[in-house]
């Protein structure tokens, strides 16, 4: 049987890195999902916001979903992809490992998002992405 626990990060490199830290967790040491989910939307964000070139706003969390606690401590990896893009949006996959035990690192997937995000203009209105081609 598989065991959720993977020995080594995804390839590619995350998006985001981050511990977090006393603040952003309960009395007993585990993390707020609501950080987890800033975090997430602030990784979605990038390749997002590379995508559009300029601006984006969150339009939806299609799916959010947690797998494992988060410890204080644990070393995070946001890894997001661009799964689907519109005329105007953009979707992103997100998944986040965990990094513990320091000397025997144990990976453990602790979360997998989907959000979606509209490319905006000065206005704040959506806009029309920019073309690959360019």
């Amino acid at each position: 049987m598989a065991s959720p626990h993977h020995t080594s990060l995804p390839d590619g490199m995350p998006q985001l890195r981050v511990m977090p830290m006393p603040a952003d967790a309960n009395v007993h040491g585990d993390v707020f999902g609501g950080w987890i989910m800033s975090q997430v939307d602030i990784a979605g964000s990038l390749p997002a916001v590379r995508r559009a070139n300029g601006r984006v706003a969150t339009i939806a969390v299609n799916s959010f979903l947690f797998k494992h606690p988060v410890f204080v401590g644990d070393l995070l990896s946001f890894y997001a992809n661009i799964v689907k893009v519109g005329n105007t949006s953009i979707t992103v996959n997100v998944e986040v490992y965990a990094e513990r035990n320091r000397l025997q690192t144990e990976v453990v997937k602790v979360t997998e998002a989907t959000l979606t995000y509209v490319a905006t203009g000065e206005d704040r209105k959506p806009r029309q992405l920019p073309s690959l081609a360019d």
